[in-house]
């Protein structure tokens, strides 16, 4: 019994490892921490990642983002940084825009949503604040930075607080600090009833769904999420990750064939050739097991 629980421990923890680095759809991915060892979530309230979380400047994260892109990108940037730097307070906005978007460009996350923040600080519109949120999340899935995650998290919640605070019915708002809350902000259930409370509103809420499909794999309740990523398919959009993350589910069921089905439709949508070699395995291994 003990081997066959961390059997499906590895396989769910593989698989999500694996479609972090492979799906398009990277803002759905990584919602929620798994169990602990008990095999509970924590309900304690105490966010997992704190006050404990690092400070980190502009300065430092882009000194590190600039080591990853070319060295055309660099000197770019490093120009667009110079003029931020000796711009007056208002050219300053305008700079910081233009950084988060040429960060982007080349899916370097964190100082593209450090500068959201700038913008969002000086011109604290509903907007600005979720695509700040929105940004830190992606930032926070992204890495795998054990410093920067929690800080990460903290800027998205922080984010997505004051958004809320502008428009208190704004279903972005309350997915993004649902999802921030799920993750370690708070009790994980406060966060999942905003999840349910956006999709009561609007049952097509993709990312609110996805979120709560996630949370019932990490927690375990596979019949639940095969409900969620089946409803999501066929009734709001069939994404390669709604497929990956079905099959998953399947998987730890024992539903193998189900789980190759599921599987192969993923490649087919996602038409990536890591991940299509990845199923390819998986699929080979599900048979033999049919």
């Amino acid at each position: 019994m003990l081997n066959n629980i961390r059997s499906k421990q590895v396989i769910l923890i593989v698989a999500i490892l694996l479609l972090g680095g492979f799906l398009f759809t990277r803002d759905v991915k990584g919602l929620v921490k798994p169990k602990d060892e008990a095999g509970k979530m924590p309900t304690n309230g105490q966010a997992s990642t704190s006050s404990s979380a690092p400070k980190i400047t502009i300065e430092e994260v882009s000194n590190t983002a600039k080591n990853l892109v070319s060295s055309a990108t660099a000197k770019e940037i490093i120009a667009l940084e110079s003029s931020y730097k000796s711009a007056s307070e208002a050219d300053k906005i305008t700079t910081a825009k233009t950084l988060a978007q040429k960060w982007d460009d080349v899916e370097q996350s964190i100082p593209s949503a450090m500068y959201l923040e700038v913008v969002a600080n000086n011109e604290g519109t509903l907007s600005n604040w979720l695509n700040a949120g929105t940004r830190f999340l992606k930032a926070f899935d992204n890495t795998q930075d054990s410093l920067i995650q929690p800080a990460m998290l903290q800027k998205a919640n922080n984010a997505f607080t004051k958004a809320l605070a502008i428009d208190t019915n704004n279903n972005d708002a309350k997915t993004g600090l649902g999802i921030t809350i799920v993750n370690g902000l708070g009790a994980p259930m406060s966060g999942i009833a905003m999840l349910l409370d956006v999709v009561k509103k609007d049952p097509k809420n993709l990312k609110a769904n996805m979120n709560l499909g996630m949370f019932a794999i990490k927690s375990g309740q596979f019949d639940k999420a095969i409900i969620r990523f089946n409803d999501i398919i066929s009734n709001i959009k069939a994404t390669p990750d709604a497929y990956f993350y079905l099959a998953t589910a399947y998987e730890n069921l024992g539903k193998n064939t189900e789980a190759i089905d599921a599987y192969l439709n993923s490649k087919k949508l996602a038409a990536n050739p890591t991940l299509s070699g990845f199923i390819d395995k998986k699929v080979a291994e599900l048979k033999n097991k049919r």
